[in-house]
C-alpha cells in the first residue's frame, strides 16, 4: 500500500490524515491544538505538526505529503531564517487602519483590478504596512515573508535558506500583492505596503508542482485552508458554505473576479483556476456565544432553536461579536433588535442567533452571483454544520437547497488528494464509501433576511 499525508494547520488545531494514494481509504489519523490568539510563535505550528503526525503513528510507508494553512497570517524572517516576531494572524485587526490607508493611496477599484481583492485587515499586505509604521525596528530585520503553510513547509524540506521558500497561487493570492491572472508577484503593492519590496518571496509552484522534504518526501505545492477544502470536499458546481471558526462561501469558477466594493475576495484555487470567496469573521462563535449567555451546550441550543417558529417572533440577532470582514467594520458590535415581552424565551433567543449567524453568511450570496457564480445548491461544511438545527434552519434562509456530505478533515483531505496527485501524475480514482450528501429543502421565511438586512444597517449606522 503507498500512502500520502495531508495537513491542515488551521487556526485552532494541526490535522494530519494518512491515506491510501491509489483508494482514497483512510489508513489514521492524528491532531494536535495551536494556542490561542491572534499572534502566534510559528514554532508553535511546528511542535504541533509534529504532535499530529506522531498521533498519526508517523509517516512510515508516506511517499508524499502536502500541507494547507490558515490564509493571509504574516511570517517574517530575518537573513538567518529567524522569524522576527510573532506571526499576525488572518483573524488580528489591528491593521484595519492600515487597510483603510491602503484603499485610500490607490484607490478600491485599482487594488480589485490589480490583484482581485481590495485590503482589509486579514490580508497580509496590511499587516506589513502596520509592521512599517509601528514596529520599524522589526521591519528593518525583515528579509523574507512567507505565510503559514509556506513556512511549515520549508521546514519540512530543512530550511535550507530563504531561496528555498515555496507557496502555491491560492495562498499567495491572499496576500495582497500577488496577481493569479499572470502569476506573478506585485513589487510596486509591496513597495508601496511595506516601503520596500527587497525582501525574499516565496517561489509559487504550479498547482501538482513538488519539491522534496529533508527525509525524501514528496512535497505537493499545499495550499491556503479553503482552496484545500474545495479539493477535498468534492464540490463541483456547489457553492460552498464552511461555518467554522470565519463564515465562507466559496466556489470554483473559470475568471477572477474584480469586485471595488471588496466583499468577494478574488483569490485562487488549487487547480489552476479561480476560486471567488466571502469571508465572514462571525461564524460557529456565535452559537457558542448563545450557549454560553442561554447556559446551555451546543445541542441543547439546536433543539431549543428547533423549538421556536421560523423567524422567532421577530427576535432579530446581529452578530457582529468581535468587528466583520464582511461587511468590513473590524470594530463592530453585535445587538439585539425587536424584543418583545412574547419573544423574550431561550427558545427565540436560540433561533434568532442561529438564523442570524446565517443571514450574516446569505448576504453574500448575491455578491458572487454578480461575479457570475450559479446558485444551485449549497454545500454545508464546518463545525456547526453538525447541528441539526443549522442544518434545517439554512435552507430556509438560503432560499436554495443544501447538501450536508458526511463529517471529515476536508481542508487535510484536500491536501492528501493533492499529495496522490503528485505521487500518481494524474487525478487520484477515488470511490469513497461515504455516503451521499443529506439533501436539506425548506421554504424560505418570508422577509427575513430582509429585517435582519434592516438591523444590521441600522446597527452599523449609529
Amino acid at each position: 500500500m503507498t500512502l500520502v499525508a495531508g495537513v491542515d494547520s488551521s487556526t485552532q488545531s494541526c490535522k494530519v490524515v494518512i491515506r491510501d494514494a491509489e483508494t482514497g481509504a483512510l489508513v489514521r489519523q492524528g491532531r494536535a491544538a495551536h494556542p490561542a490568539g491572534t499572534e502566534v510563535d510559528p514554532e508553535a505550528w511546528w511542535r504541533a505538526l509534529r504532535e499530529a503526525i506522531a498521533a498519526a503513528g508517523g509517516l512510515a510507508g508516506v511517499s508524499a505529503m502536502s500541507i494547507a494553512g490558515q490564509q493571509h497570517g504574516m511570517v517574517c524572517l530575518d537573513a538567518g531564517g529567524r522569524v522576527v516576531r510573532d506571526a499576525l494572524l488572518w483573524n488580528d485587526v489591528r491593521s484595519a487602519g492600515a487597510a483603510g490607508d491602503l484603499v485610500r493611496e490607490l484607490g478600491a477599484a485599482a487594488w480589485a483590478e490589480r490583484v482581485g481583492s481590495v485590503p482589509v485587515a486579514s490580508l497580509t499586505v496590511t499587516k506589513l504596512r502596520w509592521l512599517a509604521e509601528h514596529e520599524p525596528a522589526n521591519a528593518a530585520r525583515v528579509a523574507a515573508v512567507c505565510l503559514p503553510h509556506d513556512w511549515l513547509t520549508w521546514r519540512m524540506r530543512g530550511a535550507y535558506g530563504l531561496a528555498e521558500l515555496t507557496t502555491d497561487r491560492s495562498d499567495a493570492s491572499g496576500t495582497g500583492y500577488f496577481d493569479s491572472t499572470s502569476g506573478g508577484y506585485c513589487g510596486d503593492l509591496l513597495r508601496l505596503a511595506f516601503g520596500r519590496d527587497d525582501v525574499v518571496l516565496p517561489r509559487v509552484l504550479g498547482p501538482y508542482e513538488h519539491t522534496t522534504s529533508a527525509d525524501g518526501l514528496a512535497l505537493g505545492a499545499g495550499a491556503g485552508d479553503n482552496a484545500a477544502a474545495m479539493l477535498g470536499v468534492d464540490a463541483g458546481s456547489d457553492v460552498v458554505v464552511s461555518v467554522g471558526t470565519s463564515g465562507v462561501l466559496m466556489a470554483r469558477h473559470h475568471r477572477r473576479p474584480a469586485d471595488p466594493t471588496g466583499t468577494v475576495a478574488g483569490f485562487a484555487d488549487a487547480t489552476g483556476g479561480h476560486l471567488p470567496l466571502v469571508c465572514t469573521l462571525n461564524a460557529a462563535r456565535v452559537l457558542d456565544a448563545a450557549a454560553a449567555v442561554l447556559g446551555v451546550d451546543l445541542r441543547r441550543l439546536s433543539d431549543l432553536a428547533l423549538s421556536a417558529p421560523p423567524g422567532a417572533q421577530g427576535l432579530t440577532f446581529v452578530p457582529y461579536l468581535e468587528g466583520e470582514r464582511t461587511p468590513n467594520r473590524p470594530h463592530a458590535t453585535g445587538a439585539l433588535h425587536g424584543l418583545t415581552a412574547g419573544n423574550t424565551t431561550p427558545a427565540m433567543l436560540a433561533r434568532a442567533a442561529i438564523e442570524g449567524m446565517l443571514c450574516g453568511l446569505a448576504a453574500a450570496l448575491e455578491p458572487l452571483a454578480a461575479q457570475g457564480v450559479p446558485l444551485g445548491s449549497v454545500r454545508l461544511i464546518g463545525g456547526a454544520a453538525v447541528s441539526p438545527a443549522v442544518r434545517q434552519i439554512a435552507p430556509s434562509v438560503f432560499g436554495l437547497p443544501v447538501l450536508v456530505p458526511a463529517a471529515a478533515e476536508y481542508v487535510a483531505d484536500g491536501m492528501a488528494r493533492q499529495a496522490a496527485r503528485v505521487l500518481l501524475g494524474e487525478p487520484p480514482a477515488w470511490h469513497d464509501a461515504a455516503p451521499a450528501p443529506r439533501v436539506y429543502e425548506s421554504p424560505p421565511v418570508a422577509g427575513l433576511r430582509e429585517r435582519y438586512a434592516e438591523a444590521a444597517d441600522h446597527h452599523l449606522s449609529r
